[in-house]
């Protein structure tokens, strides 16, 4: 066991991502706000309609910008699509925080895509590891499928992801270590069949799965998740390892996060080339913020080609949209940048109805 144990400790080493750790920190600090209170611990996204962009962001969003997101992991694809050179999760929960952090701690200790999924299901990784590189991603997770959970394994992972995390330097207000463990704990007794759950609301059968999550393909029929190629993957995890991957708790309505991340990029002379929603939007216009919304996004540097994109469940509400596609509850919309500050000018005279309507960048017909 202590051989196996060193051995693994070999392998993942202490990549030269940690000397990024105190600017990190400082920035997951110094940017995040209070928090609040979401009915869901929002392991992953239940848009099953997210990679339907992916196509049109590789092709129209600017390249080496700053990427703004919010939720789980969804976000990795949006950011291996447009190639920024920074990216800020934000999120109400600090639990989605929390995530992020064992996300960047796997990133930083996996050799690739397999090793990447093994450590975050509890699985074995094969002794021929470095052939998987070129593998597909229907074998990568018919590997999972297969492999028993190795309870002793997913033990020694999550303490190293422990010990690197409180390497980071983040203060203890950060990082809640009991759920780091129930999540990854979670991830392995649930597998590739993890779904959406929500506090208080039924299951809803159109809520995704992870496996039906990495393998959902663009318009074009691309396979577009972060897992669907390596060179998507190394991307992503080359900017966890630098620490450009910052997760933040903030409020799409408060009053410092966003300002804040906009006064930094000014500082690096950096402008965003993609913004992610989700649907954050419809518990804007809900709570009556809208205006402090469009204020923070007014305050942001944009490029001249930035993207809005948002998600949609207009089909479950009564009110689908003209981009829905059969068999999807949600729908990936996406708006410029330009357009949405051009709208929100009389924050006032906008609703939700109305922000989606304008959301009708032109993608292939259903």
């Amino acid at each position: 066991m202590l051989f196996i144990a060193l051995a693994l400790q070999a392998a993942v080493g202490r990549p030269a991502a940690l000397r990024d750790s105190v600017p990190f920190a400082r920035l997951v600090e110094s940017l995040s706000e209070s928090g609040g209170y979401f009915d869901s611990d929002n392991l992953i996204s239940n848009e099953s309609s997210y990679l339907h962009i992916a196509g049109a962001l590789r092709t129209r969003a600017d390249k080496g910008g700053a990427y703004i997101g919010v939720g789980p992991d969804q976000n990795f694809s949006y950011i291996a699509a447009v190639r920024p050179s920074i990216a800020f999760i934000v999120d109400l929960r600090r639990d989605n925080l929390v995530l992020h952090l064992l996300y960047k701690s796997l990133f930083e200790i996996s050799r690739n895509r397999l090793e990447f999924l093994c450590f975050l299901f509890g699985r074995p990784v094969p002794p021929d590891l470095p052939s998987w590189d070129g593998r597909s991603l229907a074998d990568l997770l018919a590997y999972v499928d297969r492999a028993a959970p190795d309870t002793a394994r997913h033990a020694r992972t999550q303490a190293i992801v422990s010990d690197r995390i409180k390497a980071y330097g983040l203060g203890p207000r950060s990082v809640d270590f009991g759920t780091l463990k129930r999540f990854h704990d979670e991830f392995v007794r649930a597998g590739l069949a993890l779904r959406f759950t929500s506090y208080g609301r039924g299951p809803r059968s159109y809520y995704p799965t992870i496996r039906q999550l990495y393998l959902e393909r663009d318009l074009e029929g691309r396979e577009a998740s972060y897992l669907a190629q390596e060179d998507d993957f190394r991307y992503v995890q080359m900017l966890e390892r630098r620490g450009r991957v910052i997760p933040l708790v903030g409020d799409f309505g408060g009053s410092r996060t966003f300002k804040g991340i906009g006064r930094f990029l000014e500082d690096r002379g950096d402008r965003i080339s993609l913004f992610y929603a989700s649907n954050v939007e419809f518990y804007v216009f809900r709570q009556q913020v809208f205006r402090r919304y469009a204020d923070n996004l007014k305050a942001l540097p944009w490029s001249s080609k930035a993207l809005i994109a948002r998600s949609y469940f207009g089909g479950v509400m009564g009110q689908p949209h003209p981009q829905a596609r059969a068999g999807y509850a949600s729908v990936q919309l996406l708006q410029s940048a330009a357009g949405f500050l051009r709208q929100a000018a009389n924050p006032d005279g906008v609703s939700y109805r109305d922000l989606v309507a304008r959301s009708t960048l032109d993608l292939p017909p259903p």
